[in-house]
């Protein structure tokens, strides 16, 4: 599942060129969008370019575009609406009013996660009891992990959701909640934090955030990270800026998957 507006259009195609090349499928991907106000919804076109391309792969597999707006303004996060980040990017707390997701579990993916290899071991991770499974946060953890009172602080662009037992528990409800009441500079991060009260901590491999992937990585994330030297500034480069995977990280090894990408992306 991939929850954005129509500028994930780039992210998600190679997010899902990466998963293709590692996994045979049958493969069911989601995308939950939004139309509010300056929030334009991810295009149909685009879905439908993107359902015929993963079926080419397993003609079983699906993209399935879903539009969430009616969820989402009827509980709006008001205190976050405002913040650095989309609206969208709270999208994934509703996926509990979703009819159209699957009841059992789901595995959310910022549209900036690159896979390199085999999902199946980590999806079919056993979450009995529990509401979700991640990776501790690569800089969250130095503020919670490590320091009293601890905290298993999970970055939430890699999510492995328990849905059944989220529903249950009303986990995505406490969270919407928290994002209406309380501003949050990390929103949806910060209240699926908050609100998750039993999870399981996965292995780094499943979301490598440092800028470069190391030999095990499974989901590289291209989450933002600081750098300090020569001045502070927070560095950001995004899966499908080819020539700043180049150039800023020296990273050739997507090139397979870049190049599709490019012969692809007029089509989106």
């Amino acid at each position: 599942m991939y929850c954005g507006d129509r500028g994930i259009r780039d992210g998600v195609l190679v997010s899902i060129l990466s998963i293709l090349e590692h996994n045979s499928g049958p493969i069911q991907f989601y995308i939950l969008t939004i139309d509010y106000k300056d929030t334009k919804a991810f295009p149909d076109s685009t879905a439908k370019f993107l359902d015929r391309l993963v079926k080419e792969t397993n003609k079983k597999s699906f993209v399935k575009k879903i539009d969430a707006t009616k969820v989402f303004v009827e509980d709006l996060p008001e205190k976050n609406m405002g913040s650095y980040f989309t609206p969208c990017s709270m999208l994934r707390l509703y996926a509990d009013k979703i009819p159209e997701l699957p009841r059992d579990k789901i595995l959310y993916l910022d549209y900036d996660v690159v896979c390199r290899g085999d999902l199946t071991e980590f999806y079919g991770t056993d979450l009995t009891d529990l509401e979700a499974a991640g990776v501790l946060d690569i800089y969250g953890k130095n503020f919670y992990h490590y320091n009293f009172p601890k905290t298993d602080y999970m970055n939430s662009g890699v999510m492995l959701f328990n849905m059944e037992e989220c529903r249950r528990s009303k986990m995505f409800e406490r969270a919407v909640k928290l994002c209406q009441k309380r501003w949050m500079m990390l929103a949806d991060q910060a209240a699926l934090n908050k609100s998750i009260s039993r999870r399981k901590l996965m292995p780094r491999k499943y979301n490598e955030q440092a800028e470069r992937p190391k030999a095990d990585t499974i989901l590289h994330h291209f989450s933002n990270n600081f750098k300090f030297f020569p001045y502070f500034r927070v560095q950001k480069v995004k899966p499908f800026e080819v020539e700043k995977i180049h150039k800023v990280l020296k990273i050739t090894e997507y090139d397979d998957i870049l190049k599709r990408y490019e012969e692809l992306k007029g089509k989106l």
